[in-house]
């Protein structure tokens, strides 16, 4: 008796002792509980043929009657490998150009360095509507800088909100010129931490700039590039909708290179109003999403447990 009264106290003592952590998480908490949790009732509706007026719970189950929808619809087929082929991209380079970044201001040692990381982190908030409409004022038709500078020297319009073929790298651009400087300062970050002993023994040795990075700087952040990289194989299915839908200006013409799973969603709702077809979509995205995190963690688990998530 007197042992679980003990542990009890310990149990009272270690929750008055991390309640300032808690209170502080609390946020958090609530928003995940709200946003992610509660929401989870949604999963019926991938099996259900939804009726407004009967509710979630109310509609008639169907089975894999939605899924079987998914099946022979070819415009799917071409979402689902655009957003895998972009996604695949967009991993790639945009390790390689936020780690670039980083090593760049790592290797700053003046007082600008806070200004360059606010100027890298910028685009990061800018919505993607703006994006958009400066991009326009890029690429119209009749008024864009673009096509004025082509006409000026003697060329023709280009129509690129109606040849799609333009687009794979417009959207590749826009993408990691918005997201690698908020990947670059994480990684610089994680650059701080490095011990410097290990770049003065370096310099010591008489290894290079070139040299140093390869052996010290890129293996201290090894593991949160892993990470970052494990993280986005588990978004691999998702599209940044904003993204392909506001800066393509939802150009029909362009769906053969800009159509992804998210905006394929999106019309399937508001054109068909069949909410159990676009769950169903929803659904596989998470089940494919949450075994690719699984799988990816396992193969790096395999390879060097350090750098595994889990």
């Amino acid at each position: 008796m007197n042992g679980k009264k003990i542990k009890f106290q310990r149990s009272v003592r270690r929750f008055k002792n991390s309640l300032p952590l808690t209170l502080l998480a609390l946020p958090a908490i609530i928003y995940f509980i709200i946003f992610k949790y509660v929401p989870l009732y949604g999963l019926v509706l991938p099996f259900k043929d939804y009726k407004f007026s009967k509710g979630f719970f109310g509609s008639e189950w169907c089975g894999f009657r939605n899924f079987e929808f998914l099946a022979d619809n070819t415009q799917l087929y071409i979402a689902i490998r655009n957003t895998i082929l972009y996604n695949f991209v967009f991993i790639i380079l945009g390790i390689f150009v936020s780690v670039t970044a980083a090593l760049l201001l790592f290797e700053l040692k003046n007082k600008y360095v806070k200004l360059y990381q606010t100027i890298l982190y910028l685009p990061f908030y800018i919505s993607w509507v703006v994006v958009a409409y400066a991009a326009r004022a890029f690429l119209d038709m009749d008024y864009g800088l673009i096509n004025k500078l082509i006409e000026m020297f003697g060329g023709e319009g280009v129509l690129w909100y109606s040849n799609p073929s333009y687009w794979p790298a417009f959207i590749i651009t826009a993408n990691v010129w918005k997201s690698f400087g908020s990947n670059a300062v994480l990684y610089y970050a994680s650059l701080m931490g490095t011990d410097k002993s290990l770049f003065e023994a370096a310099k010591i040795d008489g290894a290079g700039k070139l040299q140093t990075i390869i052996h010290i700087s890129i293996p201290s952040i090894k593991s949160i590039i892993v990470m970052m990289t494990i993280l986005s194989i588990g978004k691999i299915f998702y599209g940044d909708f904003g993204l392909f839908y506001n800066l393509t200006l939802n150009s029909s013409l362009l769906y053969p290179t800009t159509d992804i799973i998210d905006t394929y969603v999106y019309r399937s709702l508001v054109k068909l109003g069949d909410m159990g077809i676009s769950s169903a979509v929803g659904f596989l995205q998470s089940v494919f999403g949450f075994v690719l995190v699984l799988a990816t963690n396992f193969i790096v688990r395999r390879v060097e447990e350090d750098c595994s998530l889990f």
